[in-house]
C-alpha cells in the first residue's frame, strides 16, 4: 500500500489536471468531513432526465487510506463511455464512476487527462456546461 506521501503526490496531481476546468465549472473542497477533497460542479441550471437542477457534478476526487478515489461523473451519465478508457484506466475502475488510484505516472494522467477533455466535451454537448 502506498504510503500517505505518495497519495498525496498523486492527489497534488490529479488535482492539477481537473483545476484546468475550473472556470467554467465551479470548484469546491472540504465538503467531505474528514478527508482531502477537490470536486467540480458545473452551476448551470440544467435539466437532466426530466429533472430540473441547479447544478451537475463533473469529477472529483477524495484521498482515502490506501488510494485516491477519482470520481468521474460522464461514466455514469454515458456508461458507453467506457470503451474511450485506456485499459490501464478501465481497470482501476471501482463502481460505476469510482477510479482507485494508488500509483501515477506519466502514461496514466495522460490516459485521466484525456478522460477529462472527452468528458468536457460530452457535457458542454449537452448543454451542461458553458465553455470559457
Amino acid at each position: 500500500m502506498p504510503d500517505a506521501a505518495a497519495l498525496d503526490a498523486v492527489f497534488d496531481r490529479l488535482q492539477a489536471s481537473l483545476e484546468r476546468y475550473a472556470p467554467p465549472l465551479a470548484a469546491r473542497a472540504g465538503g467531505v468531513r474528514g478527508k482531502r477533497d477537490y470536486q467540480l460542479w458545473s452551476e448551470k441550471r440544467i435539466e437532466v432526465d426530466g429533472r430540473k437542477r441547479d447544478e451537475v457534478y463533473f469529477a472529483g476526487l477524495i484521498a482515502q487510506k490506501g488510494y485516491v478515489g477519482f470520481y468521474f461523473m460522464p461514466v455514469y451519465s454515458d456508461p458507453e463511455r467506457k470503451a474511450i478508457f485506456a485499459p490501464g484506466l478501465l481497470a482501476l475502475l471501482k463502481g460505476k464512476s469510482c477510479f482507485h488510484v494508488k500509483r501515477l505516472d506519466d502514461e496514466l494522467t495522460a490516459h485521466v487527462d484525456d478522460a477529462l477533455v472527452k468528458g468536457f466535451a460530452l457535457y458542454v454537448e449537452r448543454g451542461w456546461i458553458d465553455e470559457a
